[in-house]
């Protein structure tokens, strides 16, 4: 079983993840989900665009690692988590939505069934205490939850130059481990759980390694001329992939229905929280989804931008910039159903309403 017990790093009002003293002198730190994390080294563009044509890097060491384990491990986690657990094989990671008793969305994550009766959750960062909070509402029985946060380090590898990277840095197959499986094993001299899987749209890995370890991880990697990413280009990669954020495509009142993450919600399989109100959805349709808008006037819209149809506001933007790969003003944005289908739209962006046109999504996909 991939555990590796560990104390909690010490924190000052941010806190900092394992990687903060050899990232901190050269990346532009900031605030984000209570950690000082980088949200550029370059720039956002150079970044991007390297994870898009080469090979990039993120520290993600802020996201939480909870353990799931013993006999009832499985029944607790179908009872809780909104896809079919129990589809999971060893060595398979699975994407999930943790939902409240009404539908709306606590978190999304990443499940690992590790053993038979192991499983590692991936949770986001400003989630973890309350997704922990949130599933020991329902412990029964043999199971065991332990928070693990801050005994990992976690470094995403990303680009289309991933394998060919990594697979010099270590002796596992890495061409074998298929989208969302993964191995465990040496790479860079340390000792990890390799995941074929991320967050950017590309092919790539994420590497879960002891906090201990991270920095020398990092640094192998530098020295393979791998290039450190902030936060600004994760952002760009997963929203020209259209790939969902905490707090923006999901949230408390947005549910995975909604957000268009319908194949992680298995309430025709399984009873689980929120399952009564997300079959509704399901078999009726949402009252709201999700659509993609390019602006065709100049401008940049941005979160919880007003959308109109004939002057009425009917929607807002959850996500919207100008990414780099596309290179137009784009955004996603939340609209009732009856609207999803309309071909022009307005969004209002400081005052002033800017034309915009419905665009099919993802806006990006790369090549196989």
């Amino acid at each position: 079983m991939f555990v590796i017990r560990g104390k909690s790093m010490s924190q000052t009002t941010l806190k900092r993840t394992p990687l903060f003293d050899i990232i901190a002198p050269t990346g532009k730190m900031v605030d984000f989900a209570g950690f000082e994390m980088p949200v550029l080294f370059s720039s956002i563009k150079e970044e991007h665009t390297a994870v898009r044509e080469r090979v990039g890097m993120f520290d993600v060491s802020h996201m939480g690692e909870l353990f799931v384990s013993g006999s009832d491990a499985l029944a607790f986690l179908q009872q809780t988590l909104s896809n079919d657990i129990s589809k999971i094989a060893i060595g398979q990671a699975q994407y999930n939505v943790l939902c409240q008793e009404d539908g709306g969305t606590v978190d999304d994550l990443l499940v690992y069934r590790l053993d038979e009766q192991d499983y590692l959750l991936v949770v986001n960062a400003s989630n973890i205490e309350k997704d922990e909070a949130h599933l020991r509402q329902y412990l029964t029985g043999d199971v065991l939850l332990e928070n693990q946060s801050d005994a990992y380090g976690q470094i995403a590898v990303q680009g289309p130059k991933a394998v060919e990277v990594l697979q010099e840095l270590t002796a596992l197959k890495l061409e074998d481990i298929k989208f969302f499986r993964f191995a465990q094993g040496k790479l860079a001299g340390v000792e990890m759980l390799v995941s074929r899987s991320g967050y950017t749209g590309e092919d790539g890995f994420e590497l879960y390694m002891p906090s201990a370890d991270a920095s020398a991880v990092w640094n192998a990697l530098l020295e393979a001329d791998v290039v450190p990413c902030g936060l600004g280009a994760r952002d760009t990669l997963r929203f020209e992939a259209c790939l969902p954020l905490y707090g923006h495509e999901l949230s408390a009142t947005i549910s995975p229905i909604e957000a268009g993450m319908g194949f992680a919600v298995k309430p025709q399989v399984k009873s689980f929280v929120g399952s009564e109100v997300l079959v509704k959805q399901k078999e009726d349709g949402p009252r709201r989804q999700l659509i993609g808008l390019e602006l065709t006037d100049k401008g940049i819209a941005r979160q919880d931008a007003p959308v109109l149809v004939n002057g009425e506001t009917i929607g807002f933007v959850t996500t919207g910039t100008l990414p780099p790969t596309i290179g137009k003003a784009i955004a996603l944005a939340l609209v009732p159903t009856e609207y999803a289908t309309e071909e022009t739209f307005e969004i209002e962006v400081r005052g002033k309403k800017l034309a915009a046109k419905r665009i099919d999504t993802p806006f990006y996909r790369r090549s196989k």
